[in-house]
C-alpha cells in the first residue's frame, strides 16, 4: 500500500473571525510578518507566478475571549550553496497581536510525504474548519466555518507546505531532488523555521512541532535538524497518527506487527456495531499481545488450538473464521475486504468506515481509498478559495493537496519504495531529543480505529523509551475515530483542550 498522508498523511490549522475594517498600522515594536520578498516576475519561470504576501488584521473569537491576531499568508525563499534561489515555500503565519514573549510557536505540517498542510489546517488548527455535512462524509457541498477549538487560543501558528506541496515549489525537475526524501525534507523545513524565527524576532518563543501521519516521523526529524543545524532548540511535538517505525507500516505477515494492528481493528468492529468504550479495548489489547502474538510467533497451531485462536480474532474484528483460518491468523491483508461483510469495503484510515466494493469479484482490494481519495480531497479546493476569498492570497497556480509524484519520487533510507521505507525509524530520534534537551516533551494522539498507523504501534514505542526519559514527558492520547480523527467534532474537541494542558504543564527540569 502507498503511503500517503495524512494525518494521513502527523500530520497534518479560522474561529469566529471578523475583518477590521481598512488595513491597521504596525507598531513599530511589533515583529514583522512578512517573508522575504523580490519583484513579482523578477526571477522568471515558475517564481514569476508567485502573488505578492498577504497580510489581514483579524479576531478570533473562542470559549475563554477574543485574540486579536494578524494572518500572513506567503512565501519563504531557500537559495542552493551557487547562491540562486532554489525552492520557495508556502506558509501561514497566525499571530496574536498584544502577545506575551513566551507565547508557544507551532510550526505545523502534514505528511505523506507529498501532503500539504491543508488537512491540519482547516481539518484542525486553524480559526477556520472544513465540516462535510452532517453525514461527516460529505465532500460534495463541505462548509467553511469559524472554529472555536483552533489552537490559536494557547499557541501562535506558522503552517508550512513542504516543497512540491500546496503552493510551495521547487526552482526545476533537477532542483527537486534537493527536497524529496527524509533527510532532504527535514534539512529544508529546518531552514525554513529557522528563517521564519529570525525574521519574524520570535528567538524567545517556546517552539513546538505539529506532524501528522510521515509528518509526525517529520516533526522529530525537523527537530534534529533544528537542533544541529539551525542552533535552535524544540519545546515539544505533537504526533498525530504517526509513523514511527516502518517495519510496523502495513507489514502485515509479520507477528508483532499484526499483534500491534489488531486492536485497531477490534475497535472499528466495536464502532460498527456501536458498542465501543475504551474499556472494551482493555480485553482486546492483553489478548493481542500474549496468546495471539505467541501464536502467531509460534509453530501455525492446529486442531482445537487453531479453532479457538480463530474464533476469537473474528469474534474481535468481523472477518469470518474460514477467512482467518486459510490466512492463519494474519488478517492484514483481508480485514478490507472481509471485515464488514459481503459486498462492502473498509478504509484503513478508519477501519469502521465501510463502503460498497468497486471491485467485489477481487479476492484483494483494489478500491481507491473512500477517505484518503474521497471526502477528504475537499480540503484542496477549500484552502485555495479561502486563501483567496478570505486571506487575500490569490494565487493563479493550482493548489497540490496530495502530490503523489513526491510520494513516488521519496528517498526513504537511501533507496525508494517499500523496502527502504520499512528501515526508517524516528525512535532513535525521539530518544536523542529527550536525552539532549531536558525540557523536551511528546504527545502522540492517535485515533483508535486507524489501521494504517495503528496506536499499539506508537504505544509499543513509548513502552520501549527507558523509563528515566519518558516518565512525565513522553505521553499517548487516542480518540474515536481514525487516521484523520479530527474530522469528528467531539475528538477535534478533546484533542484541542489535551493538548492545550500539554502546552501549559510546567516541565519537570
Amino acid at each position: 500500500m502507498q503511503f500517503h498522508h495524512l494525518v494521513a498523511p502527523f500530520v497534518v490549522l479560522l474561529a469566529l473571525c471578523s475583518p477590521v475594517p481598512g488595513q491597521q498600522q504596525r507598531n513599530a515594536d511589533e515583529p514583522r510578518e512578512q517573508s522575504h520578498q523580490t519583484e513579482q516576475g523578477a526571477a522568471g519561470g515558475i517564481f514569476g507566478l508567485f502573488p505578492a504576501d498577504s497580510t489581514k488584521e483579524l479576531l478570533f473569537k473562542g470559549p475563554s475571549g477574543e485574540i486579536p491576531y494578524r494572518v500572513t499568508t506567503g512565501t519563504l525563499d531557500l537559495f542552493g550553496q551557487d547562491g540562486n534561489r532554489s525552492a520557495k515555500i508556502f506558509y501561514t503565519a497566525y499571530v496574536a497581536k498584544n502577545r506575551a514573549p513566551d507565547r508557544p510557536l507551532t510550526f505545523v505540517f502534514n505528511g505523506g510525504p507529498g501532503a500539504s498542510s491543508a488537512y491540519l489546517h482547516l481539518g484542525l488548527v486553524g480559526p477556520r474548519v472544513l465540516e462535510f455535512g452532517q453525514s461527516g462524509d460529505n465532500g460534495t457541498t463541505p462548509t467553511l466555518k469559524d472554529n472555536p477549538e483552533s489552537w490559536l487560543a494557547f499557541t501562535d501558528l506558522v503552517l508550512i507546505d513542504p516543497v512540491g506541496t500546496g503552493w510551495s515549489r521547487p526552482a526545476n525537475d533537477d532542483a527537486a531532488k534537493s527536497f524529496y526524501g527524509v533527510r532532504q525534507d527535514a534539512d529544508s523545513l529546518a531552514k525554513a523555521i529557522a528563517l521564519y524565527v529570525q525574521k519574524n524576532n520570535r528567538l524567545e518563543a517556546p517552539k513546538y512541532l505539529l506532524g501528522e501521519s510521515y509528518g509526525g516521523l517529520r516533526a522529530a526529524k525537523v527537530a534534529v535538524s533544528l537542533k544541529n543545524t539551525q542552533g535552535i532548540l524544540t519545546s515539544g511535538i505533537i504526533m498525530l497518527s504517526p509513523l514511527i517505525e516502518g517495519r510496523f507500516l502495513a507489514n502485515s505477515d509479520d507477528p508483532l506487527s499484526a499483534a500491534l494492528q489488531l486492536p485497531s481493528l477490534a475497535a472499528a468492529e466495536l464502532e460498527r456495531k456501536n458498542e465501543f468504550t475504551p474499556d472494551k479495548l482493555v480485553e482486546a489489547e492483553r489478548f493481542a499481545m500474549h496468546d495471539y502474538l505467541s501464536s502467531l510467533a509460534g509453530p501455525f497451531p492446529t486442531g482445537p488450538t487453531a479453532d479457538a485462536l480463530y474464533s476469537r480474532v473474528g469474534a474481535l474484528t468481523g472477518i469470518s473464521k474460514e477467512a482467518i483460518a486459510r490466512t492463519r491468523g494474519f488478517v492484514g491483508e483481508i480485514y478490507a475486504k472481509q471485515t464488514a461483510g459481503d459486498g462492502r469495503v473498509v478504509s484503513p484510515y478508519d477501519a469502521s468506515y465501510a463502503v460498497p466494493d468497486a471491485y467485489p469479484e477481487d479476492a484483494y482490494s483494489r478500491n481507491d481509498d473512500p477517505i484518503l481519495d474521497g471526502y477528504t480531497r475537499a480540503y484542496g479546493s477549500a484552502f485555495a478559495a479561502y486563501a483567496r476569498n478570505e486571506l487575500g492570497f490569490a494565487s493563479d497556480m493550482t493548489y497540490n493537496l496530495l502530490n503523489e509524484e513526491v510520494n513516488r519520487r521519496w528517498e526513504w533510507n537511501g533507496g525508494h519504495g517499500g523496502d527502504s521505507r520499512a528501515l526508517i525509524s524516528a525512535s532513535t530520534d525521539i530518544r536523542d531529543l529527550l536525552s539532549t534537551i531536558p525540557t523536551f516533551r511528546v504527545m502522540i494522539a492517535h485515533g483508535y480505529s486507524d489501521a494504517l498507523t495503528p496506536y499499539g504501534a506508537s504505544r509499543y514505542v513509548i513502552d520501549h523509551l527507558p523509563p528515566a526519559l519518558a516518565a512525565g514527558r513522553a505521553e499517548l492520547q487516542l480518540y474515536r475515530g481514525g487516521h484523520m480523527f479530527y474530522t469528528r467534532p467531539d475528538s477535534r474537541q478533546s484533542f484541542a483542550t489535551n493538548v492545550r494542558t500539554f502546552y501549559e504543564a510546567k516541565p519537570s527540569n
